[in-house]
């Protein structure tokens, strides 16, 4: 964190390999020096919660993006031109009509019925570690985990699931603040096989519709008789796949990492289970899978002492808003027993996260699942980071265990 002289605010790089490491220092140190700091070109960061939380749900900021911004963040490719259809790059009317299509999709009542599902996945992934005494929390549950979850919600065969995850796991890299170049060409591969793929699957629904999410999406219609066509179907379901799986890979690695960290926290949750939707939530809060979010200024707003022009890039650091001490008492401790926790992780307002009742579900399912199996979790080495400043989220959590 630098400031290049008096009067500016300080500047933020969220790829600096110590704000990888550990943000928390680094944005207690911005939210100090004021309510902004300076990101790239054109870009402010928001550091505070009371900020965040009303810039979240402002309808002067915007997400849906000049095709220039995507091309310099993901490339000319199959990824830089499906940011452009997707729901979470736009704005109204055309928002809100995505959006009521896709969550009358999305219910809460189907990921319900999937419930005993997930249970039934949970127990199947951790087998192995019951014979071999250790897991890797990211590879062995917290990644093929939701790629099953969102493969059952969208009717995909499960002998294709094997097929599907080496894409999923590319696509992830497409939705980094900045695709790096070594990283585009398998961005673009899976956006466009993704595309490919569920487009056959959408043409297979036509004829014969299910229960499934694409099935779903095909019947939905909007109030007025709108539907959403083949296009938007597919790239919104490639995006949904995207949702259903990357945010709660995150969280249930984050988790388990916290709790592994935290021996004291994770006692307490072995003692009293009822405790895992609240620790869950404070999961999302203490280390937030998605660290900040990027809206388009469409109108002048004001932002502490400053105005931020029309046309500039506000990024709204979720994670430093969610250690905001203004808003959470003792905020760098993880305490499971937190009574309020309005943490921002699933955003707000218009934009508020469709995939966040899947993710809570997945999680709260994968930690009860967890402590019911294994008597003794450890950690069996050090946890490894992945790189991209946005995503907050491991390769490799290693963790020893004892039924």
């Amino acid at each position: 964190m630098t400031s290049a002289r008096t009067g500016m605010p300080p500047r933020f790089d969220a790829r600096d390999p110590a704000v990888v490491a550990d943000p928390y220092p680094t944005y207690a140190a911005l939210r100090a020096a004021g309510p902004l700091c300076r990101m790239g070109p054109g870009s402010w960061g928001v550091t505070r919660y009371a900020d965040v939380a009303r810039l979240v749900r402002d309808p002067r900021l915007g997400s849906e993006f000049p095709a220039a911004y995507h091309r310099m963040s993901a490339g000319d490719g199959a990824a830089g031109s499906f940011f452009g259809s997707i729901i979470l790059y736009r704005d109204p009317p055309e928002h809100g009509r995505l959006r009521r299509l896709m969550a009358k999709a999305f219910s809460p009542a189907l990921v319900r019925r999937l419930r005993p599902s997930i249970e039934v996945m949970v127990t199947e992934l951790l087998a192995p570690a019951r014979r071999a005494g250790r897991f890797d929390a990211v590879s062995d549950l917290a990644f093929p985990l939701p790629v099953m979850v969102v493969c059952a919600l969208m009717g995909i065969p499960p002998a294709d699931h094997e097929r599907i995850r080496p894409y999923a796991l590319d696509l992830s890299k497409a939705f980094a603040a900045i695709v790096p170049d070594a990283d585009r060409p398998a961005a673009d591969r899976a956006v466009e096989w993704l595309r490919g793929y569920l487009g056959e699957i959408l043409d297979r629904r036509r004829a014969e519709p299910g229960e499934d999410l694409l099935s779903r999406m095909l019947a939905a219609t909007d109030d007025d008789g709108a539907v959403l066509d083949h296009d938007e179907i597919v790239d919104n379901a490639v995006f949904a796949f995207f949702a259903g799986f990357e945010t709660t890979t995150n969280l249930i690695a984050t988790g388990v990492a916290a709790l592994l960290d935290h021996p004291d926290q994770l006692s307490l949750l072995r003692s009293d289970p009822t405790l895992v939707p609240r620790a869950v939530e404070e999961f999302l809060r203490y280390d937030a899978p998605i660290q900040g979010v990027a809206r388009l200024v469409r109108e002048d707003i004001e932002v502490g002492d400053r105005t931020i022009r029309a046309g500039r890039v506000l990024i709204l650091l979720l994670g430093s808003a969610n250690r905001d001490p203004e808003q959470f008492p003792t905020p760098d401790r993880l305490d499971i027993t937190r009574p309020e926790n309005p943490h921002l992780s699933f955003g707000g307002g218009i934009h508020h996260c469709l995939g966040g009742y899947l993710a809570r579900v997945e999680a709260q399912v994968a930690f009860e699942t967890l402590l019911r199996t294994f008597a003794v979790l450890t950690p069996d080495g050090p946890a490894r980071r992945q790189t991209d400043g946005t995503l907050r989220s491991y390769a490799s959590v290693p963790v020893a265990v004892r039924p």
